[in-house]
């Protein structure tokens, strides 16, 4: 035989003999990577069944206690919230799904998705059973402190909606005091328990292997803190110079409006609160348009004519004031498989309630759409700051005039006269939320590094800088205690401009590339199904199926981006 033909046979041969040990790893590998798969999966099901229902349980009486609050109903919240923390603090549940996420056994994506997310939530409770309940205790507390609490001026009783009315109305300057002063009360009365609160999360922080709360909460949410940190001060150094302009608009008005000079204005002259919101300086008075409107019924309609119906989500809701209610807004989901979502608001007949009802029912749709087939742990948002940005895009409608012509019938005339100063007014609103927020940001940041710290000092030394309001003389004050979310949402508020950031980017590609219109002529999406079409099928339906920034990117063809923020409210 021919040396060379004799070479070549072996040569198959032993190639054959390979391609059969490799397929034969191969095929090792494929059933031990089937095997653990099908074990975890098993493990993974069973577990969130009992996280499902124990949290299911906790949120309803989380939804009931906020609509009547008393101690009975906040008891029942710490004792579920307590339940929850037993399942989600179990050691062996822990070193179990440890073992699986760094086995490398998990190949497939959903799987291994949905071990990375329940690992951050469990790891989080890694800590003496103890701390949590005492943890869950101080927070119901806290919580009823703050949903019983009145503003009161002699015998009379206010709440949030009538403090801000005054706020937004009055040129009486010793009310205009008066009512915010006595809104600042519930600062010294829960100021010890934030405190507490604050210490406590610190301590479990550390033991957890962080350096602090802040940073614990960041990192386990899928964000750097140095990339956070340093898209906030991007966002200082865009937005300073054009506050500081809008900022001498805002007290040249109040100074007329107040007849003081405007080295006199103070805090109470912003017409809110926390000067969160921007302050009526110009002609058009949106509320007139709603005072004789069903803000719940236009937001169904609305939302109705883009394909996105919220009856059934209204029916299960709580939306207007009443004694011992909580005071704010928010979307709870009590049961992802069975989709029980629901409502709490406050609601009058104003824009700001438009806004809020088209805010809150933004967050009802995402939690309403999750693909049926997704695991229970990833039918939630991508990340939280992204379903603000749902709830952002949609609120921003209640002050835009093609919406406002579409849904309250405001003649062309109307819409003319208002259109110029609704997108200074929305201009304004952004860049004073937007500085509010730095604040919120570097206040909690700062507080989780040093709790012991003078933190009133540190409040009004941020407000200064970055909102530019002066605080009253010899101000000391907790004033920062005022603020709930400090207490109930710790760790929390930069989610809200990450949404801003990320509604406009929405906003422009779903004009442009959905519904191929010019952005800048403020389209309202009103009777554009195929809006609701790719809200369901690209930011609804998948959930936390995607890392949140590949599935922005999957969403608008970009990585979370800035600068449509600033095309739509700064350049």
């Amino acid at each position: 035989m021919d040396f060379r033909k004799l070479l070549l046979i072996i040569s198959f041969a032993f190639l054959f003999i390979v391609s059969c040990s490799n397929n034969k790893e191969q095929e090792i590998a494929n059933k031990e990577v089937q095997e653990m798969e099908n074990k975890f999966k098993t493990f993974y099901d069973e577990l969130t069944k009992k996280i499902s229902e124990s949290y299911s349980n906790m949120a309803l009486a989380y939804f009931e206690a906020s609509i009547n609050s008393n101690e009975e109903n906040w008891n029942k919240v710490q004792q579920y919230d307590m339940e929850l923390n037993k399942i989600l603090s179990n050691k062996d549940y822990f070193v179990k799904l440890r073992d699986f996420k760094e086995s490398d056994l998990i190949k497939d994506s959903l799987l291994r998705r949905s071990a990375e997310i329940l690992y951050n939530e469990l790891l989080s409770k890694q800590i003496d059973i103890k701390k949590l309940d005492e943890l869950s205790k101080m927070q119901s507390a806290i919580e009823l402190k703050y949903s019983n609490f009145r503003a009161k001026i002699g015998s009379k009783v206010y709440d949030d909606n009538q403090v801000e009315d005054i706020l937004k109305n009055s040129t009486n300057q010793k009310e205009l005091e008066q009512i915010w002063n006595s809104h600042k009360e519930i600062g010294p009365l829960v100021k010890d328990d934030i405190i507490s609160l604050v210490k406590l999360r610190n301590e479990i922080a550390k033991e957890l292997g962080f350096n602090n709360y802040h940073e614990m909460s960041l990192k386990l949410s899928d964000q750097n803190p140095e990339d956070v940190a340093k898209l906030f001060d991007e966002l200082d150094a865009l937005t300073k110079d054009e506050f500081s302009k809008l900022k001498s608009e805002i007290d040249t008005y109040m100074s007329q409006r107040h007849k003081i000079p405007a080295e006199k204005l103070m805090p109470w002259h912003y017409q809110n609160r926390y000067f969160q919101e921007a302050p009526k300086i110009y002609s058009v008075d949106h509320d007139t348009f709603y005072k004789d409107k069903d803000v719940v019924k236009l937001s169904v309609d609305y939302f109705s004519s883009i394909g996105l119906p919220i009856d059934k989500l209204v029916e299960n809701s709580d939306l207007y004031p009443k004694n011992n209610k909580n005071q704010h807004a928010y979307c709870i989901n009590i049961d992802r498989e069975k989709r029980d979502i629901r409502v709490l608001c406050n609601v009058t007949n104003s824009a700001r309630w438009a806004e809020t009802m088209l805010h809150e029912y933004g967050h009802a749709l995402y939690e309403n759409y999750y693909d049926d087939n997704l695991p229970w742990g990833l039918k939630t948002p991508a990340h939280i700051f992204t379903t603000e940005a749902v709830a952002m895009i949609f609120g921003r409608f209640a002050l835009n005039p093609n919406w406002m012509q579409d849904m309250l019938g405001i003649s062309d005339e109307d819409k003319n006269k208002i259109a110029e100063d609704s997108h200074k007014m929305l201009k304004l609103q952004q860049l004073v939320f937007s500085r509010w927020s730095q604040v919120m940001y570097r206040f909690e940041k700062a507080m989780y590094a040093d709790p012991d710290q003078d933190l009133n000092k540190l409040w009004w030394d941020l407000v200064e800088k970055y909102q530019m309001i002066k605080r009253p003389v010899n101000r000391n004050m907790p004033d920062w205690a005022t603020k709930i979310h400090i207490a109930t949402s710790p760790c929390y508020y930069h989610n809200y401009h990450l949404g801003e950031l990320f509604a406009s980017q929405l906003y422009y590609t779903i004009s442009e590339k959905v519904l191929k219109v010019n952005p800048n002529d403020n389209p309202s999406f009103f009777n554009k199904t195929e809006v609701g079409e790719y809200f369901i099928k690209n930011i609804f339906n998948p959930g936390a199926k995607y890392y949140w920034n590949d599935m922005i990117e999957k969403a608008t063809g970009e990585k979370l981006s800035a600068k449509y923020y600033a095309k739509q409210f700064v350049n």
